[in-house]
């Protein structure tokens, strides 16, 4: 379809412009150095130079006030990564599924992603994010009341760079290779300043493209009791491109008031395909066919910016944003050579949101902050199925279901210096959440309040801060996602003749507009030891109790509005409260200081590693192995970095482990994930002080994952997945 090509035909212009901008200030570049007259005449006044110690990631993260991980340029830069979620699945305690990352192995829900402390929007993909537009990642694991309290395992704030206190160009250009033919991607980052006035335009372009070999296993049981084997072998190839841009206006007012504007701006386009070949054992079973799918989206947003300091003991921010989203899909399966189902969809999301935050110092050791926090979302979805030309369910084609959320907070926190050793975070939020769906004849509408108290302390055990202990007793909660509250029924693929049975593993999916948030009740402590060569220990400990639990539950309905036959349904619902504890280990630093009897202490080697050990239980279900929906019961990373002496070169990895483990989903259904496992390298090398190269390797050695859902009927559906290793070469150019 033509309008996929529009985010390409921006890709390549764009693309060009970065290397003309870039051979264009490298040439300006040269002529100056190379002219000795270029230099201040005599008596000319000078620019003013500023110097300030710049503090290390370590060095911001053991002077916050509350327990968080910060990670700025250099992890970010390490690997050379094109997208933001390679860069979160090596951080400590972070996994992903999917592209979604996980804190603590709760499933992505649990985890709160925030973009410059907003909330980013639902479906935001961080593997079509560039790091070239990162200013720093903060890993938070219990919430504070200045933001909001979704945060069950924890937060990501991603911070975006912010207009620069000085002119800068920067240019990242990529390729790499996966599969079939290598891929592109550069970025380029703009900032000037002029006065009072600061301008920074990071954009960036992005492609991708690979191959996975997967195998589906399954086995079931006819009606008249005969066995249904069979065997399908995939090739799935995908691809795709896109664009971002985060331009930043900042406007200085006065030394105590400024204006900013940060914008971000995304849009790309994506394509599927996917071959299988059959090997029936037994029966006549319902097969996947051959598909080829494809799609795009588009996303901006933009958020106003005023702060007042009024006076040293006074502080004011206000921000106003607005943001739109479109996603649109065309999904055709087919079997035998002939078209069997075509799903062609369309979404559309829009929300407006207006926070304020008003800080005043009221003595030497209280800061006392006060503010609100109100957001409206609107998500419409259109969705037209059918099978050889016929609309699957009657009475649904083009009907547009949608769902709206509005959400308005109150807080307040005070943070406290007791004493010289002691510290204390206090906050209260309290936050109102009205619901409303509508699609099928239904206009359903819910409201729910959440109070969430917070407290946080923190004590120095010697008087430099290098020994800490943190300890958080936090309340959290999780709202349900707009899209599980659409009423729209969505049959299974493999058993598209709504005149027949589907089976309890094949289930259609169903949303449910009366749902709940999940009310969590935190506990967390850790002690936090900082070494004198920037490395650091930590050892935490967090236990969560969780009500009104939402989980997929799949049970068979005899005369479903959109079916003419019993169906297998899956729908989320609230289903129990549960409970979830882990201990949390992390260490890094140089080797010398970490393990001095085995290494000298001016050996250029940094060390980094991580354990986690999770367990976790749902109520109303038996055990063992009723854990919250995908928890791993552990994992680990170790990791390290040298740099030679004699040369500019600096090499490093990564390797991350998961083990296997088995979930159970409900009374007959259990479902079991293979052991996981990533290895990355890379390589660094520095031609001059402002130009360096990078070579990264990513699944070296790749680990094939594995899934076994399996019911007490019989029936079963066991499947492989394997990737391919990836190459990416980079050059990087600060002028």
């Amino acid at each position: 379809m033509h309008f996929y090509k529009t985010p390409v035909q921006i890709s390549r212009l764009v693309t060009g412009l970065l290397i003309f901008s870039t051979g264009l200030a490298t040439a300006q570049a040269q002529e100056a150095g190379a002219n000795p007259e270029s230099g201040p005449a005599p008596g000319a006044k000078l620019d003013r130079v500023e110097i300030s110690a710049r503090q290390t990631d370590t060095e911001l993260r053991r002077r916050a006030s509350t327990a968080k991980q910060i990670y700025g340029r250099e992890e970010l830069d390490k690997f050379g990564d094109t997208n933001v979620a390679d860069v979160l699945q090596r951080l400590p305690g972070v996994t992903l599924q999917g592209n979604a990352p996980r804190l603590r192995g709760m499933s992505a829900g649990y985890t709160l992603i925030l973009i410059n402390g907003d909330p980013a929007p639902p479906g935001f993909a961080l593997d079509q994010l560039d790091p070239a537009l990162v200013e720093r990642i903060e890993v938070s694991k219990g919430p504070t009341a200045t933001q909001s309290a979704q945060a069950v395992a924890g937060t990501i704030n991603i911070i975006l760079k912010d207009a620069p206190k000085r002119s800068q160009r920067d240019l990242r250009v990529n390729t790499g290779y996966r599969f079939e033919k290598p891929t592109l991607s550069g970025s380029f980052t703009l900032g000037e300043k002029w006065g009072d006035v600061s301008l920074t335009l990071p954009i960036s372009t992005f492609q991708w493209r690979g191959q996975i070999d997967s195998e589906i296993h399954r086995q079931s049981l006819a009606d008249n009791g005969t066995p249904i084997d069979a065997i399908q072998k995939g090739d799935n190839r995908f691809q795709g491109q896109g664009i971002n841009l985060g331009p930043v206006l900042s406007w200085r007012i006065s030394d105590d008031e400024t204006l900013s504007l940060q914008s971000f701006v995304q849009s790309g386009a994506w394509n599927n395909t996917t071959r299988y070949t059959s090997q029936v054992l037994a029966g006549s079973p319902a097969l996947d066919g051959d598909s080829s799918n494809e799609g795009g989206w588009e996303l901006a947003r933009s958020r106003l910016q005023w702060v007042n300091n009024f006076s040293a003991d006074e502080r004011i921010e206000v921000k106003a944003g607005i943001q739109a989203s479109r996603g649109r899909f065309d999904n055709q399966s087919q079997g035998a050579g002939a078209l069997q189902q075509r799903t062609l969809g369309d979404n559309r999301e829009t929300s407006l949101t207006q926070t304020g935050n008003y800080t005043r110092l009221m003595n030497e050791a209280h800061s006392l902050a006060l503010g609100w926090d109100l957001e409206l979302r609107q998500r419409e979805e259109k969705r037209d199925a059918s099978v050889q030309g016929i609309a699957l369910i009657n009475g649904l084609q083009g009907q547009a279901f949608a769902a709206q959320v509005q959400k308005a907070a109150l807080f307040v926190q005070d943070e406290w210096q007791i004493s010289p050793q002691w510290s204390a975070t206090l906050g209260l939020r309290q936050e109102r959440i009205t619901t409303q769906s509508t699609g099928m004849e239904l206009d359903l509408r819910n409201t729910s309040a959440v109070l969430t108290p917070m407290l946080h302390l923190a004590y120095k055990l010697n008087a430099a801060g290098k020994d800490l202990v943190r300890a958080s007793l936090t309340r959290s909660y999780k709202a349900p996602d707009i899209a599980t509250l659409l009423a729209r029924p969505t049959p299974n693929s493999l058993y598209a003749d709504l005149s027949q049975s589907n089976t309890v593993l094949a289930p259609d999916s169903l949303g449910n507009p009366a749902l709940r948030p999940e009310l969590a009740t935190g506990l967390d402590m850790a002690y936090e030891k900082y070494l004198a060569s920037g490395g650091l220990l930590s050892v935490g400990v967090f236990y969560r109790e969780i009500s009104d639990l939402v989980r997929g539950v799949t049970s068979l309905q005899t005369s479903p509005d959109y079916a003419t036959a019993p169906r297998w349904v899956s729908q989320a619902v609230n289903f129990a409260s549960g409970r979830a504890a882990g201990l949390e280990l992390e260490i890094k630093g140089r080797a010398g200081e970490l393990l001095p009897a085995v290494f000298d202490p001016k050996l250029a080697l940094s060390l980094r590693g991580a354990l986690n050990y999770y367990r976790s239980e749902v109520d109303t279900l038996p055990g063992p192995d009723n854990r919250l929906d995908g928890q791993q019961p552990w994992s680990g990373s170790v990791g390290a970095d040298y740099r030679f002496n004699a040369l500019p070169l600096t090499v490093g990895g990564n390797f991350a482990f998961t083990p296997d483990f088995v979930t159970r989903q409900s009374l007959s259904q259990t479902v079991a994930l293979g052991r996981s496992r990533s290895v990355d390298m890379f390589a660094r090398w520095m031609l001059q002080e402002n130009v360096s190269m990078r070579m990264a390797l990513s699944n070296i050695a790749p680990l094939a994952s594995e899934s076994l859902s399996s019911n007490t009927n019989g029936t079963s559906v066991y499947s492989t997945r394997l990737a391919r290793t990836g190459i990416n070469l980079s050059a990087e150019i600060r002028l």
